[in-house]
């Protein structure tokens, strides 16, 4: 402050400790980057993960979930493990991807297109994910609506037209769709692979008006969706009685809202445990209880839109 009364020059770095933090943060991504040409005590401040796990959590917190840090710690693993090991690989492949199973119950977690930048940046974490991401070079797990069905796919950034791309494990990985909006797109609720069926751990609690997610596939070789549904009532019940035992049977009445009245697909009976196979419906998988009012909000939404017409 003294220089400062006297006419002279202040450097930066002589700005109090909280002060110089709060301007860093307050700095955009791009301004974070320049910042770091200034000088080496700030270049490594600047790419400290502190400062860009906010800048990731507020740009894709939406779309990526553990899965995605997990992967993205693999990735980062690998670099640093492999040494010049990486190097060959990259002049042969350029990328890294984690595989995990056989098919067709093979699992790919993410793909990282063009891996080089990993072998100068592997210790700035939070930094280097934001770019890979920016950039679109991270294929990371996610999850799409398609209509009233929720598909695990590999989906990665295209920042020309701010949409995102999305493959899908189908003998193959095939694109499933481009120019998806960010509202299409949800980070993993929960930690199963789209082949395993999830192991519920609320259907002893499910009663007449909760809202749920169910697995679903239509072949056993295929990986599993999510559906909306809600639990419904028996026939025999009388929902104004005061007396309703349906939360004590062993059997679920499912409905899916997406099929309109009077089609034979708008309500199902399913044991509380097990996979069950419903000919010709498929195979249904676990169930996850819907607390989240925003979820619940956003399927609801999209119910008028995808009313399935009965073709049977």
């Amino acid at each position: 402050m003294e220089n400062i009364k006297k006419g002279g020059n202040i450097s930066l770095m002589n700005l109090p400790e909280s002060t110089l933090e709060c301007i860093l943060k307050r700095l955009s991504p791009m301004e974070l980057i320049k910042m770091c040409e200034v000088c080496t005590c700030l270049r490594d401040r600047c790419r400290s993960d502190h400062l860009w796990d906010n800048h990731v959590k507020q740009k894709w917190g939406r779309v990526i979930g553990d899965a995605a840090y997990k992967e993205w710690q693999w990735h980062i693993t690998t670099a640093k493990e492999e040494g010049n090991h990486l190097n060959q690989h990259i002049k042969q492949k350029g990328s890294l991807g984690s595989f995990a199973g056989a098919w067709p119950m093979l699992y790919l977690g993410s793909y990282l297109e063009d891996c080089n930048h990993l072998r100068r940046l592997s210790n700035n974490f939070m930094m280097t994910l934001y770019f890979s991401l920016e950039s679109g070079k991270f294929w990371f797990s996610a999850q799409v609506y398609k209509g009233l069905v929720v598909s695990d796919a590999l989906v990665r950034y295209d920042s020309k037209t701010d949409t995102f791309q999305a493959r899908q494990q189908s003998g193959g990985w095939r694109l499933i769709g481009s120019n998806i909006q960010w509202d299409k797109l949800r980070s993993h609720p929960i930690n199963t692979l789209p082949c395993i069926r999830h192991v519920s751990d609320c259907s002893e609690d499910l009663k007449p008006g909760d809202h749920i997610e169910i697995q679903w596939k239509g072949s056993i070789e295929l990986p599993y969706d999510w559906w909306y549904a809600v639990i419904g009532h028996f026939d025999s019940c009388n929902e104004n009685e005061n007396y309703c035992g349906c939360h004590n049977s062993e059997t679920l009445i499912v409905e899916f809202k997406q099929y309109s009245q009077g089609s034979s697909m708008r309500g199902i009976k399913l044991l509380r445990n097990g996979e069950q196979y419903e000919e010709p419906a498929g195979y249904y998988g676990g169930i996850r209880k819907l607390h989240n009012e925003e979820e619940i909000e956003r399927w609801k939404k999209l119910l008028p839109l995808h009313l399935i017409p009965d073709y049977r």
